[in-house]
């Protein structure tokens, strides 16, 4: 039985942030588990710019981005096992995982930081009809396919979903020479960025059309031809308004689910909206100990958030290590912070005064697009925060700051609420 103080699941920008923290935060004993064959995770594809205005202070790409955090891993000499297969987190923090060199073998740990990332939803989760031809890609295995393996998928294409991987492919498959014909999406709004509409789709003359969705899929060996067609309120396709387009590959881009099979095997508390843990202000889950941050918590948009989220788990566990696997004492109760009226989640979903630190960044999504609006924070009936915005949108994520100082003066609560508020 090996035996760490922190055994982090997961090599990519969470799994190196939360490992580098905790190492700056005083513990020596560190190990993280990646199943690829390189660290980095995701980035590794993603040789688009636009990665850490907030982190390094100027434009990166995925690779770039990852170097600094993997430099900064070696530079505090944090051990870390490639090719390693996580099977098992028992209750009591032991970690069975697998390797072609050792085979199975077993890591006692006194904290665990789950960073797994997330997955796309495949073609079998959407149930689209039609034949079941080659062709039809998620966007993201198109995305290594081109950037990393050098092989393109296809000459004609159609996307469905305007999630960002599905938008930046659209720009990256033109930017290779093939012809994107059209990118569909279910719902009446973008689930991307809207940067990323202009700069890989206007920019491009692609054409976004939304309340569509695929109806049919032509073609036996290959795909041939894709139809399309308007969905009314009710998702339903709208008979009269299909379109017909040849092409010979389709790309999905129809969201990313937090990849946590070993989180539900420990009976982590999952929240319905985020598929994702359910987690305190420490970004600890209801198994003491195991911690969670990154996109296997709930799906950001920018991986800044991700690192500057995974460095605070690596402070917490850190300190949880430190003070013999338990936390200080406290007299205050944990607060629930409810979610409402157009906010559809929040990231953290309890919070304790006493244990916050000065300042506390609230993440959270909207379930719509809602224009000249406020974002709104109550504790119990009283309105602290009323911050106008020109729009929100499902694409992007919001936040909101509480400070400790205005919690504890608070006597009496019991519920932060935050919500949108119509102008």
């Amino acid at each position: 039985m090996l035996n760490y103080d922190i055994v982090i699941i997961g090599g990519g920008p969470a799994g190196l942030a939360a490992a580098v923290s905790a190492k700056r935060s005083g513990v020596e004993s560190i190990l993280v588990l990646e199943r690829d064959k390189e660290l980095g995770g995701i980035l590794n594809q993603c040789i688009h710019n636009g990665f850490g205005l907030h982190t390094f202070k100027e434009e990166l790409t995925g690779p770039e981005y990852a170097g600094r955090f993997i430099e900064q891993l070696l530079e505090e000499k944090i051990e870390y096992r490639l090719n390693t297969m996580v099977m098992d987190i028992a209750p009591n923090k032991v970690v069975t995982a697998m390797n072609r060199e050792e085979g199975m073998f077993e890591i006692q740990a006194k904290a665990i930081i789950l960073a797994m990332g997330c997955r796309e939803r495949s073609r079998g989760a959407l149930n689209i009809p039609g034949y079941r031809p080659a062709g039809i890609y998620s966007a993201g295995t198109a995305q290594r396919l081109v950037n990393m393996e050098g092989y393109m998928p296809g000459r004609e294409v159609v996307i469905l979903g305007s999630g960002d991987i599905g938008l930046i492919m659209a720009r990256r498959m033109t930017l290779e020479g093939a012809k994107v014909k059209v990118v569909a999406e279910l719902m009446p709004y973008s689930g991307g960025l809207k940067r990323n509409i202009v700069q890989c789709l206007d920019d491009y003359g692609i054409p976004l059309k939304l309340s569509h969705t695929v109806v049919d899929i032509e073609g036996k060996e290959r795909v041939e031809a894709i139809t399309i067609a308007e969905v009314g309120p009710d998702r339903r396709p709208i008979p009269g308004t299909e379109e017909r387009y040849t092409c010979d590959t389709l790309l999905l881009s129809c969201g990313l689910i937090p990849e946590n099979e070993l989180s539900r095997s420990l009976n982590v508390e999952m929240s319905p909206v985020t598929s994702g843990p359910l987690v305190n202000e420490c970004l600890e889950t209801n198994v003491e100990g195991v911690f969670a941050c990154g996109n296997v918590l709930h799906v950001h948009d920018l991986v800044d958030f991700v690192s500057e989220e995974a460095s605070a788990a690596g402070k917490h566990a850190a300190e949880y290590v430190k003070n013999g696997g338990k936390h200080a004492e406290t007299s205050a109760k944990d607060i629930p912070i409810v979610a409402t009226e157009g906010a559809r989640y929040t990231v953290p979903k309890t919070i304790n005064p006493d244990r916050m630190d000065e300042k506390h960044t609230v993440r959270f999504r909207v379930g719509d697009v809602y224009k000249n609006c406020y974002v709104s924070v109550y504790l119990n009936d009283t309105r602290i925060i009323h911050r106008k915005r020109p729009v929100v949108a499902p694409g992007e994520m919001e936040e909101v700051v509480l400070k400790k100082e205005e919690l504890a003066a608070f006597s009496g609560l019991s519920q932060i609420t935050v919500k949108i508020e119509e102008a």
